[in-house]
């Protein structure tokens, strides 16, 4: 950031008074400028014994497959999002049924909090950002062909909670070497 996005000043890179971490402030009106990791919310749509994965149509990692997610939008809830962008991505209907997974990616700023949600319809269709949507069992997932790595790692943890028969609720902070 080189300019305050209020006045137009340049900024300095700081630790304001009263903080502990560098902060980009403007020299003008003083403002701080927080630059904050971002929430991912994603969704696993359920339907008998098979979950719902889009087939990614844009970049990154266009052609791969993933569940439904992308970043919240300001005014509305994560499960608002999760269920907004399965709606979008594969114009399926849900209900939240329980949060799976919260998700730390530090060395990007993200975080993930994805939901197992309920379709309630087995109807679906590609949306604009998917190339094909498609239900697949568990025993059929393609993870060789997973769009991303904390996507997998959400998968596999969902995975195991099904052959327990017990759902919990999994917290992690994901290692740069993991997502390389």
């Amino acid at each position: 950031m080189n300019y305050c996005s209020q006045c137009g000043a340049p900024v300095i890179q700081t630790i304001p008074p009263g903080d502990n971490l560098p902060r980009h402030v403007c020299r003008q009106c003083e403002l701080i400028h927080y630059h904050n990791p971002k929430i991912v919310a994603g969704c696993i749509p359920e339907w008998e014994d098979q979950i719902l994965l889009c087939r990614r149509a844009i970049e990154p990692r266009s052609g791969f497959w993933t569940f439904p997610a992308g970043f919240m939008e300001i005014g509305e809830s994560t499960e608002q999002a999760a269920i907004r962008e399965t709606k979008e991505e594969a114009q399926a209907d849900v209900e939240i049924a329980a949060l799976h997974a919260v998700l730390s990616l530090p060395h990007i700023g993200q975080v993930y909090l994805v939901f197992r949600g309920r379709m309630l319809t087995p109807a679906y269709e590609a949306g604009t950002e998917s190339l094909e949507v498609r239900m697949f069992p568990l025993s059929a997932i393609p993870w060789e062909q997973i769009a991303f790595p904390v996507v997998h790692e959400a998968l596999r943890r969902y995975v195991g909670d099904v052959t327990n028969g017990r759902f919990q609720l999994h917290l992690a902070s994901l290692p740069d070497r993991l997502l390389a």
